[in-house]
């Protein structure tokens, strides 16, 4: 193992011995040193784990999420340096936890963290010209590809889970009612914000973000959600800055 290996496999794990031969610049022993900078790497990634999730921290409360946080870190340490991309699979590591078994929507609460953070960090885009499709014909709409901008996310859920961010995140919002939910992340400014999606309204977005025309992706959620409302759908996506122009920027 290289000596840079050697420093590196405790800093996350208690258990381990620290490395030997530890010395400081005066050539003292720097074990005392090296606890100090072993506890505060730890606390430092669950600091940031708490600023990337904080709909699963305020769902499990600041206790019970500092419970399981070491647990994560040790085993996935940072692969980046960039702090932004840390915790991607912190959703299957909540999956797979057996004392959450019963909090089965709590990792969909974590993708919604990421995909709030992740349209946070998109690139800019052109914004879609909703003037000049408003000036085609009817059928000419229907024939139109819409393209999602590249700070636009869809998530959908077999939980309430617009609900549950915001009973979590706004005062006074009404308890969740079980049932799935299609979740439309979008940032028309720039902060994102999540959105209800009608019934129905997952299965269309994901088809126009494939590349079907608005009649294809009506077509293609009708045949699933008969009741599905197609301008409650264009309007809260064109409200929010869904789409963006062909060349995207």
């Amino acid at each position: 193992m290289t000596t840079l290996r050697r420093f590196r496999a405790p800093l996350l794990d208690p258990t381990q011995d620290r490395p030997e031969g530890l010395r400081g610049a005066a050539g003292a022993p720097a074990d005392t040193r090296y606890d100090v900078y072993r506890n505060n790497v730890t606390h430092s990634l669950i600091a940031a784990l708490h600023s990337a999730f904080p709909l699963v921290l305020k769902v499990l409360g600041t206790q019970n999420f500092d419970r399981l946080a070491p647990g994560y870190v040790r085993a996935h340490p940072p692969t980046s340096p960039l702090m932004m991309h840390y915790g991607a699979d912190f959703p299957d590591f909540l999956a797979a936890q057996p004392q959450l078994s019963k909090m089965g929507y709590l990792p969909d609460c974590a993708r919604l963290d990421l995909a709030l953070r992740r349209s946070y960090h998109a690139a800019d885009s052109a914004p879609f010209d909703l003037e000049t499709f408003q000036q085609l014909t009817p059928e000419e709409m229907m024939q139109t590809q819409l393209i999602p901008a590249p700070a636009t996310v869809l998530l959908r859920s077999s939980w309430p889970l617009f609900d549950i961010w915001r009973f979590n995140m706004q005062a006074d919002a009404p308890k969740p009612q079980m049932q799935a939910q299609g979740v439309l992340i979008t940032r028309p400014e720039f902060d994102p914000a999540p959105h209800l999606l009608p019934p129905g309204g997952g299965n269309w977005f994901a088809a126009l973000a494939e590349g079907a025309t608005l009649d294809q992706a009506h077509d293609t959620t009708l045949a699933l959600v008969p009741d599905f409302d197609l301008g409650a759908a264009l309007g809260l996506c064109f409200a929010t800055g869904a789409f963006c122009a062909k060349n995207g920027g």
